[in-house]
């Protein structure tokens, strides 16, 4: 059980890294255009009144999936390691991170959840 978690816990590092480049369906502006990732951000033009909301969303997207690829990291170290509590305070702290885009990264939250399951099945 312990090696899906790892295995789980790589794969949610990658797509925490990749956030900004895979991106989700998000709208800006009072036409609610949609801007699905960081790339079509700085392609709009200049002039758009919504680039600028768009850009430091999409930026704080990859900011924040940058720090939760770093948590992620050190929960695996923990895991690997066996050491249960730092490896809970870091997937912790990566779905906390993460409720800001829950509606659309997907990432953490339910890991986090799954580990904490395992916790309690194993305790």
């Amino acid at each position: 059980m312990i090696d899906d978690l790892i295995r789980k816990i790589e794969k949610a590092v990658e797509a925490s890294e990749n956030w900004p480049e895979k991106g989700w369906p998000v709208t800006f502006g009072p036409r609610n255009i949609e801007v699905p990732d960081l790339k079509a951000a700085e392609a709009l033009p200049r002039e758009a009144v919504y680039r600028q909301e768009a850009l430091n969303y999409w930026r704080q997207v990859r900011l924040t999936g940058g720090d939760t690829a770093a948590a992620g990291r050190k929960a695996l170290e923990a895991l690997r390691t066996g050491r249960l509590q730092a490896a809970a305070d870091a997937l912790y702290l990566c779905q906390y991170l993460e409720k800001p885009f829950e509606g659309h990264a997907r990432t953490w939250i339910p890991l986090y959840e799954e580990f904490r399951e395992f916790c309690i099945a194993n305790n």
